[in-house]
């Protein structure tokens, strides 16, 4: 019986350490400090997160494309001599502005210099005999009215001065289209222009058919695009813009489309388009450019790209509300459209006004209190470059130009 009694006043032991450890709380009654329970995190609570936020608006939106161009020169030459011979200097360098007239290569014109020089001898000769002639037939003339000569040998006379006076002639004549020769040794501008590759070097042997450099005149430029036929057929002449872009993908030349091909390259399947354009800003004839195809300008609301988050293939964007917690972020699906710069454009979802916050859009979630601030955003300048006139004339007509 001793045994028995033992062995409850142990159970009992057992049971008063274990109420005491326990504290006799239940284990899903919060802690002291009045904080949640373990595992849990109260929603729409705590201190709210500052963020910049901004109105969604209209603006106009551009459908645009880019592409690789190609600058070709509306006056460009192949540069020939009209003689043959060695290459003695070359004025010229790549790339250098020339006026009409500026020498580009010379011809060594030593060979043509010594010609002329003979043909000059020739001629001096020819000169002398003339005079000679022309004395003897007057002799003679005056011998025939005293009857001491034939009026055979006053005849011949006569015609040997007339033979000396076409040989002097013909060795004038000569002379004169030598020195226009010796002129051709002087490979010149044949207008203002800027000189391209110059393959031949001095002492190269060149003939009529060698191509000495080419010549652009870069006042006037096409700008050259090839675009998918799908594309092509969007295009409009004198109303679709084509663009020059800079390093920083801004527009420096706007043009009008003014040439459409009708029928695709053969092996590319690709459409040429091009724009004429005066050229203002020192773009060189054969340069390959950043340019881009103005397809369609609307209006449509915008927001900025930092106010769009992503999950899976759905896009939302924080937009400012009303919760028990005051002024809250909630996340709203959104349906975009192009994306232009630093905007995009919003096909559905939000409403023109609608605040959406715009900074630290990945810290968010739904439903927790935002301080909101409005965004101090750069004044841009949307004015559109206008059209630049267009150099000439062109169509989808002309094709087979």
């Amino acid at each position: 019986m001793r045994l028995v009694r033992g062995g409850w006043g142990a159970w009992g032991l057992v049971l008063a350490l274990a109420g005491g450890c326990s504290g006799g709380k239940d284990p899903g009654q919060a802690t002291p400090g009045g904080g949640p329970r373990s595992g849990q995190q109260s929603q729409g609570g705590g201190k709210p997160v500052p963020v910049q936020v901004m109105a969604v608006k209209p603006g106009p939106v551009r459908d645009t494309r880019e592409y690789v161009g190609t600058l070709i020169s509306r006056s460009s030459i192949t540069v020939v001599p009209q003689v043959a011979g060695y290459i003695q200097k070359i004025p010229a360098r790549p790339g250098q502005r020339v006026k009409t007239g500026d020498v580009l290569l010379v011809v060594d014109p030593r060979q043509e210099q010594a010609t002329l020089r003979a043909t000059q001898a020739q001629k001096a000769s020819a000169v002398a005999n003339r005079e000679y002639a022309r004395r003897t037939r007057e002799r003679s003339a005056q011998l025939l009215r005293e009857g001491l000569v034939s009026r055979q040998d006053y005849e011949q006379a006569v015609a040997q001065a007339a033979q000396s006076e076409a040989q002097a002639q013909a060795a004038e004549a000569q002379i004169q289209n030598q020195q226009v020769q010796l002129g051709f040794f002087n490979v010149s501008a044949p207008f203002d222009g800027i000189v391209g590759d110059i393959p031949v070097k001095l002492g190269d042997y060149v003939t009529p058919q060698t191509a000495l450099t080419i010549l652009d005149q870069s006042r006037a430029l096409e700008l050259s695009v090839q675009v998918p036929v799908d594309q092509a057929s969007r295009v409009k002449v004198g109303q679709t813009p084509l663009e020059v872009l800079n390093e920083d993908g801004e527009p420096i030349v706007r043009a009008p489309a003014s040439f459409v091909a009708t029928t695709p390259d053969p092996n590319t399947q690709l459409v040429e388009v091009q724009a004429d354009f005066a050229n203002t800003v020192g773009l060189r004839a054969g340069q390959l450019v950043r340019a881009q195809l103005v397809y369609d300008v609307r209006d449509t609301l915008k927001m900025p790209t930092t106010a769009v988050t992503r999950q899976g293939s759905q896009s939302f964007a924080m937009v400012v509300g009303e919760g028990d917690a005051g002024t809250v972020v909630k996340r709203q699906p959104v349906t975009l459209g192009l994306v232009e710069g630093n905007d995009y454009e919003v096909l559905n979802g939000l409403d023109a006004g609608t605040q959406v916050v715009i900074s630290g859009v990945q810290q968010l979630r739904d439903g927790m209190p935002i301080q909101p601030k409005p965004a101090e955003l750069k004044k841009r300048q949307d004015e559109a470059m206008p059209l630049a006139p267009p150099q000439g004339t062109g169509g989808g007509a002309d094709a087979g130009r």
